[in-house]
């Protein structure tokens, strides 16, 4: 028996009831021995749960997992907003979590564009944006900037 029938065979078992931690492991453990072809389909195979499926997920996209976000830390802050505002690229969030980090760090021009981008943006960005201004009282007690102005 293949290590691809013996994995097969364990998901029909398991598929009604809660994975064994130990065959589960086991299992993981014999996913690495597979070709990329057979993880594609055990993956697709209607047998196979969450768990597993997360584990084939892992192997097969490992290389790939963090390059969106090492990809974005090196782009510009001018390149991130004009991405976050098309919203058409699928990484929103990625980006958003990215502008956020870099509003929190930077206190020069970049951080005047990035609070532009999000009093322009959703109802959530104009929130978040404008808590982290209220954040930097000058020292009457008075609002510096509410985002309305941009």
């Amino acid at each position: 028996m293949t290590d691809l029938e013996y994995i097969v065979k364990q998901a029909k078992k398991f598929y009604y009831v809660q994975w064994d931690e130990a065959e589960l492991r086991k299992c993981v453990d014999m996913l690495q021995t597979l070709e990329h072809d057979e993880l594609v389909r055990l993956f697709n195979c209607k047998w196979t749960k969450k768990v597993l499926k997360e584990a084939i997920f892992n192997i097969l996209y490992m290389d790939r997992i963090g390059e969106r976000e090492e990809r974005f830390k090196e782009m510009s802050t001018v390149e991130l907003i004009n991405d976050f505002e098309k919203r058409s690229k699928g990484n929103v969030s990625l980006i958003r979590q990215e502008l956020r980090k870099r509003y929190k760090e930077n206190l020069g021009d970049d951080r005047m564009l990035i609070a532009a981008a999000f009093s322009r943006g959703s109802k959530d960005d104009k929130t978040w944006i404008t808590l982290q201004i209220r954040k930097e009282f000058n020292g009457s007690g008075k609002v510096i900037y509410t985002g309305d102005e941009l």
